[in-house]
């Protein structure tokens, strides 16, 4: 808790109502805090001693249990790091991230204990020293990464594809075909060094958050060039005195006011502008007043009055805009000349792209998940540098099929495909050529538009023709071996795709998530998936004919007459197992 406010205004009541003998257990950096939440009793974390420091030290730098003893040797060193780190866990495992980077040897390791940073004094405590010794330590493109990656609202989630674009379309990556890897490069090596953590709910999809400690250490160094704000008085307040590169407003939560489009008429320098909850906009607001705007990033709030003004932020490069009211983009789109990404995910109101969209040559990444488009512009096919495309409609206009669209596409890394039931036959779907992307990492399969005419409820298919085409489309749309993410919702085919009914057919041996959602007729899971030697997290919800998981689940069919100590190893990296809406299991 870093106030009263949410527990006095909202949390309080409901909490009230507990039984007898119930506590409400906070966490919070500030005694203050605690006392004007009235709590009965406050516990001080002790800071670690000087073994258990050094021990969560040594684990941080060890990386095989072989070089142990190299490690050992430098102990009286690595206690005299961690006396400086004064006992406090972040700044001892931020410290390991530092040294991991190092020789194991001691003048390395003294190189860094005698660094003089440890003796500067106008930083505060909680801005502590090991965080400053390991950023200084950055290479200068990683510390702009680093720093930009605190600029991300704290209760959104957004995946790597969605950092690295950002850092892309700053320019803080040299441009180039390899600037996706060498971002996604950078955006690992923060998770080395600690300076940002995984997000355990998401399985090996690498979202990441950042320690509010940290956090607030990246907003002080950039204090000059960007503000990061949760409440819309502190932020009109700020915005009056200074001019920024970069602006995050959030505002969610309790206590949070209304935050207006007019507040930001004079920040002209803006570079990227990243705006999460109550925004009012009222018409004739413009965005034309950023001239130099490269990232603007929109989530939850009413942005439609902008729409007119937008095709005139002639340097943008990325853009943004989740869960918003927008309908429709500006029809001379073509004429932002620069854009690279464009995500409108969760606008149900928005309906159709603008013709002039297939203009955009340097356009990377398109998603369109949870939108109510239905077509795309004919000529979609000249936009071969999209790597990234989400929910991409499939549908028949006389002998044209939307899929044919997608044949040329080689250099998609992601795809998600909708309403494939709109599809009659293999043969169009074969047009998509989804077999021959070498580079496809995460696909996604569809069907849309059918929850409430019998087929997700009512479990079973009103046509056998009609599941007989659906189970043949999904046949031909089979990925590369490389592929390492699948999903597949509201298919209403009686098997599995050919490709997927056994894992012996074709190797999915990079595959880490599998979805499976919404499944109405499908009678039996994959075959052994329990041989797959990276497959992290399975999730089933909604197969409610799936009477039983039986061996095939856990053993290929060629290894269920062998002696158990023939047996390789089952699901040797699973993390995560969901089975849910499994009415008949």
């Amino acid at each position: 808790m870093w106030g009263a406010d949410a527990w006095n205004k909202l949390l309080m009541t409901p909490f009230g109502y507990g039984g007898p003998g119930s506590r409400v257990l906070i966490t919070t950096r500030s005694e203050t805090v605690a006392r004007n939440m009235k709590a009965a009793h406050c516990h001080h974390v002790d800071k670690l001693g000087r073994e258990d420091a050094w021990s969560l030290l040594k684990n941080q730098v060890l990386t095989t249990e072989e070089n142990g003893h190299e490690v050992d040797v430098l102990k009286e060193i690595g206690l005299q790091i961690v006396e400086k780190c004064d006992g406090l866990p972040l700044a001892i495992k931020v410290m390991g991230g530092l040294l991991c980077s190092k020789e194991k040897s001691r003048f390395a390791w003294e190189d860094v204990l005698n660094d003089d940073i440890w003796s500067v004094s106008p930083m505060s405590d909680e801005l502590n020293y090991a965080i400053y010794l390991s950023y200084k330590d950055l290479p200068s493109c990683l510390k702009q990464c680093f720093l930009h990656f605190s600029l991300k609202p704290k209760k959104s989630v957004l995946s790597v594809r969605d950092i690295v674009s950002m850092w892309i379309c700053e320019g803080l990556l040299q441009g180039g075909s390899t600037s996706l890897e060498e971002g996604k490069r950078n955006y690992k090596e923060l998770i080395l060094r600690n300076l940002t953590e995984i997000d355990p709910s998401f399985p090996s999809q690498l979202i990441c958050n950042m320690h509010d400690v940290i956090r607030s250490f990246a907003q002080f160094m950039a204090r000059d060039e960007t503000l990061v704000v949760h409440n819309g008085d502190t932020t009109k307040e700020n915005l009056k005195s200074s001019n920024f590169l970069r602006l995050s407003i959030e505002t969610k939560g309790v206590g949070s006011d209304e935050f207006e489009w007019i507040y930001l008429r004079e920040q002209k320098l803006l570079r990227s502008l990243i705006l999460t909850g109550n925004l009012k906009s009222q018409p004739g607001d413009s965005s034309t007043i950023f001239p130099s705007l490269h990232l603007l990033h929109i989530d939850s709030a009413n942005i439609a009055a902008l729409v007119e003004s937008m095709y005139q932020l002639k340097h943008l490069r990325y853009l943004a805009l989740k869960r918003t009211d927008m309908c429709r983009l500006p029809e001379n789109i073509h004429e932002m000349k620069f854009l690279q990404h464009i995500s409108l995910d969760g606008c149900e109101s928005f309906m159709k792209l603008p013709d002039s969209i297939i203009k955009l040559q340097g356009l990377r990444f398109l998603d369109m998940d949870d939108t109510r488009v239905s077509s795309i512009p004919r000529g979609f096919r000249a936009l071969t540098n999209l790597s990234a495309l989400f929910g991409f409609p499939a549908y028949i206009d006389g002998d044209w099929c939307s899929l044919e669209e997608l044949g040329s596409l080689s250099q998609l890394n992601y795809l998600s495909l909708e309403s494939l039931e709109n599809v009659s036959s293999a043969l169009l779907a074969a047009k998509a050529r989804v077999n021959a992307k070498k580079n496809l990492t995460i696909l996604g399969l569809k069907c849309g538009g059918r929850e409430g005419d019998g087929l997700v409820q009512g479990g079973v298919s009103e046509s056998k023709e009609e599941e007989q085409i659906i189970e043949a489309v999904f046949d031909v749309l089979c990925p590369q071996p490389c592929i390492e993410h699948i999903k597949i919702k509201r298919y209403f085919g009686g098997r599995l795709p050919g490709w997927m009914a056994s894992t012996a057919m074709v190797p999915l041996e990079s595959l880490k998530i599998l979805v499976l959602e919404q499944l109405p007729c499908c009678t039996q899971l994959p075959d052994g998936l329990c041989r797959l030697p990276y497959l992290e997290w399975i999730k089933v919800d909604g197969a409610p004919v799936i009477k039983c998981v039986g061996p095939e689940f856990v053993q290929q069919y060629n290894q269920r007459h062998r002696p158990s100590s023939q047996l390789a190893a089952t699901f040797p990296k699973l993390q995560k197992l969901d089975f849910h809406g499994m009415e008949e299991y």
